[in-house]
């Protein structure tokens, strides 16, 4: 009689690894090669069109990016875009939540009105938000701000004013993501175990304290990652720019991404788009693991 064969910590690791390989390959090919070659290629002079012979430049390339002042622009507005949109995002995303996750006739018409900007592409929301920001009093905005003031506000340019303009791109992708992270953020509301409330409530706790000490510890770890997404997500900037601005005015809404597409297919300059990558890679992975490093300190300390 033979007895069946008992799987050992080395046949499920085998396994495993089995079941992976086609989605490590995907990463290999599609993400890590890619990367290396673009690390590669940064250190060249490749120019496309260009008479020159191809050199070996090392860290010149970098150095030229980093003194490049339209550059370090786009590092600064990337920053200030997700340092606004970030937490501004999470906290709608994190209100609309809590207003949709109720039991009432209708509810799941406003869920869907609020998540269909997500599934617009980028680039008729930007194309419809670039006719509300009309120039001129009789511009959708200028109209509505003019309404809402008794006739005070000014009408303005939004889009080609370097104070407004950026903050105009901010206000667009707000609309358009924060349905994203509402669902998001409704899927971890409705994994909550109802019997928490109800132990809060025989304890004497108010709605404030309810949200306080069950919601919120409950969905630390759905707004962290929410969090992570839209970080990325924001350091992703291009659509909008591309559509709306151009990276104008004097470079107020210029981002790395639109830098890099700019220099590598308008002025033919792979190596440097190849470079201003690299350089994007590290920065946005450096904030990735800085987000997740204070988040575990802050475990560490709630223990």
């Amino acid at each position: 009689m033979t007895h069946p064969k008992i799987p050992t910590v080395k046949d499920d690791t085998r396994a495993a690894l089995i079941m992976a390989a086609p989605a490590l390959g995907g990463l290999f090919l599609f993400i890590a090669l890619p990367f290396l070659l673009a690390i590669a290629l940064s250190f060249t002079n490749l120019r496309l069109g260009s008479p020159l012979p191809l050199q070996f430049l090392g860290l010149e390339q970098y150095r030229r990016i980093w003194l490049d002042p339209s550059f370090r622009q786009a590092l600064l507005n990337n920053g200030l875009f997700a340092l606004v949109v970030v937490p501004v995002q999470t906290t709608l995303a994190l209100g609309l939540a809590l207003l949709l996750n109720r039991p009432l006739k209708g509810m799941a018409l406003f869920r869907t009105l609020f998540f269909m900007p997500v599934v617009f592409p980028m680039s008729l929301v930007a194309v419809i938000w670039t006719v509300i920001y009309a120039p001129g009093a009789n511009g959708m905005m200028n109209a509505f701000l003019d309404f809402v003031t008794f006739g005070v506000w000014v009408p303005r340019d939004f889009l080609r004013d370097p104070v407004f303009a950026l903050p105009s791109i901010m206000l667009l992708s707000l609309w358009q993501g924060v349905g994203f992270q509402m669902v998001i953020v409704l899927a971890g509301l409705q994994a909550i175990p109802s019997s928490l409330y109800e132990a809060a409530a025989i304890d004497g706790g108010n709605a404030w304290n309810q949200f306080r000490f069950v919601t919120l510890p409950q969905l630390r770890n759905t707004l962290i990652f929410v969090m992570l997404v839209t970080t990325i997500l924001s350091f992703r900037l291009f659509d909008q720019v591309q559509i709306m601005t151009q990276g104008g005015p004097n470079d107020a809404t210029t981002t790395v991404m639109y830098e890099t597409v700019k220099a590598a297919f308008e002025q033919q300059k792979m190596a440097k788009g190849a470079a201003m990558t690299v350089i994007f890679f590290i920065i946005v992975l450096a904030i990735t693991i800085a987000q997740r490093i204070l988040v575990r300190e802050e475990q560490v300390i709630d223990e």
